[in-house]
C-alpha cells in the first residue's frame, strides 16, 4: 500500500473512529439496552447452529453452524454451490432455514423476524452487482440512505443537520469517493459504484455487514483501496466477506484471521488461510480447480 494511501486511511479511520466513539457512549456493543435492541454482551456478533436449507431435496445447506465475534472480519471461501448466498440469503431473511437457529447478539432469533426488520436491528448486505440510485449524484445516494424512512422526494429536500453533513463528509473521506460528491452515480467505475454502497450501508450504522464478491470486476488499484477500506471498518463493525479472489483475502486476513471453508453447504475447514491452503480436502475441492 502506497504511503499517500495509507495516510488517507489512517485519516479516515481517525474520523470514523471519533464517530464510532459518539455512537458507543450512550449505547454500543457489550452495554445495557432497551428493549428491542441487540445485546453483545458474550462477544458474539452471529450465531449460526445446524442450519438446513433443501431446494427440491438438494441440501443447499447442511446443518452450518458458524459463529461470527464482535468487530471481526471473517473471510469466507468455496467452490460455487457450497451455500455462501444461500447463508447469507438465510441471516437476511430472504430465506428461511428447514432446520436451525441463527441468533444474532445474545439475544435477537433472526427467524421471527422478517427482511427490513433485520435491516432494521443492523445488519447490512451488499450484492456483487453494485446498486445505487445512478441519476443521482454520489452526496445524494449517500444523504438519501441517512433517510431510509422517508420517501426519496422527501428525503432530497429535507434540510441535512450540521452533525449528519459531517457524517456524510466522514464517509466521503473513507469510502475515497470526497472529490466525486458532486457527479452523478451513473458516472462511475464499477469499483467506485462499489465504494459508494458500501458507503450507504454505513450511513445506516450496521453492526454486521456482509459482503458478497465486493472486488469482483475491480482493477488492481480498486481492490487494493478496498481492502484498505475494509480494514478501516474492521474492530468497528462485524464483516463476512464473501470472495473468490484469494490475493484479495490474503490482504484482509493479514495472515492471522480466521477463514471459513464451505463445501457442499457445510463447513470444510476453518483457520488461518495458511492453514486452510495446506488442508488437502479443500485443495482437492477448491483451490486445486
Amino acid at each position: 500500500m502506497t504511503p499517500d494511501l495509507m495516510e488517507s486511511g489512517a485519516r479516515a479511520r481517525a474520523a470514523y473512529d471519533t464517530r464510532i466513539a459518539a455512537l458507543t457512549q450512550g449505547g454500543g456493543f457489550g452495554r445495557p439496552v432497551a428493549d428491542g435492541e441487540v445485546v453483545f454482551t458474550q462477544g458474539v456478533a452471529l450465531y449460526l447452529d445446524a442450519v438446513t436449507v433443501s431446494f427440491d431435496g438438494f441440501k443447499a445447506l447442511n446443518a452450518l453452524s458458524l459463529t461470527i465475534d464482535v468487530g471481526e472480519l471473517r473471510c469466507i471461501i468455496g467452490p460455487n454451490g457450497a451455500g455462501k448466498t444461500t447463508m447469507m440469503d438465510c441471516i437476511t431473511g430472504k430465506t428461511r432455514p428447514d432446520s436451525g437457529t441463527i441468533s444474532f447478539g445474545s439475544n435477537i432469533d433472526l427467524l421471527r423476524l422478517k427482511e427490513p426488520q433485520i435491516a432494521g436491528i443492523g445488519i447490512g448486505r451488499k450484492f456483487q452487482k453494485p446498486t445505487v440510485y445512478e441519476p443521482l449524484t454520489v452526496w445524494q445516494n449517500l444523504e438519501l440512505s441517512l433517510k431510509a424512512d422517508r420517501g426519496v422526494a422527501a428525503s432530497l429536500f429535507h434540510r441535512l443537520s450540521g452533525e449528519q453533513r459531517d457524517r456524510l463528509e466522514e464517509l466521503l473521506v473513507l469510502i475515497h469517493l470526497k472529490d466525486e460528491a458532486p457527479r452523478t452515480a451513473g458516472l462511475l467505475s464499477h469499483g467506485q459504484k462499489q465504494w459508494l454502497e458500501i458507503g450507504m450501508l454505513l450511513a445506516q450504522d450496521p453492526k454486521l455487514l456482509l459482503l458478497d464478491e465486493p472486488v469482483a470486476g475491480m482493477t488492481d488499484e480498486e481492490t487494493e483501496r478496498t481492502a484498505e477500506l475494509f480494514l478501516t471498518l474492521e474492530g468497528r463493525h462485524s464483516l463476512v466477506v464473501v470472495e473468490h479472489d484469494m490475493s484479495f483475502v490474503a490482504a484482509l486476513t493479514e495472515g492471522r484471521k480466521k477463514v471459513t471453508v464451505l463445501h457442499e453447504g457445510s463447513v470444510l475447514a476453518e483457520g488461518l488461510l495458511a492453514e486452510v491452503q495446506a488442508n488437502e480436502k479443500v485443495v482437492e475441492v477448491y483451490l486445486g480447480r
